[in-house]
This record gives C-alpha cells, structure tokens and sequence, in this order.
C-alpha cells in the first residue's frame, strides 16, 4: 500500500505547537497546575491556573555520550 499524500514538515509543527497549547489552556481551566521547562534558564517551573509560576528545579549541565 502506497501512500500518495504526506503531510509536510511545517504541518507536523503547527499541529503539534497547536496540541501543546491546547493542553496548557484545558490544565488552566480545569485548575490543574502544568509542568514548563524554560529553555533560556534551562529551569523547569509549574505554572498554576492562576498565572503564578514556581520554580521546581534547574538543569544543571548537559551530558553527552562516548567521547
């Protein structure tokens, strides 16, 4: 079976970015705190439904593998 029709690069981001967006708003109207990774900080928060933010912790270096 040959599929003829793909769907390109730049749809798989807008419908992913979409999905994510979708989630944090329902988190936000059912109350439910949601988790966000800053990566300018590199520091990982959770963002409750009324807009604060705390700091949950913070990635401290990243790790490669072999040499």
């Amino acid at each position: 079976m040959k599929r003829e029709k793909y769907i390109s690069d730049e749809d798989v981001v807008k419908r992913a970015n979409a999905a994510v967006r979708i989630e944090l708003e329902k988190k936000k109207a059912l109350g439910i705190p949601a988790v966000v990774f800053d990566r300018k900080t590199r520091t990982i928060y959770k963002v409750n439904s009324d807009g604060s933010k705390v700091a949950v912790d913070q990635k401290v270096r990243k790790e490669r593998y072999g040499n």
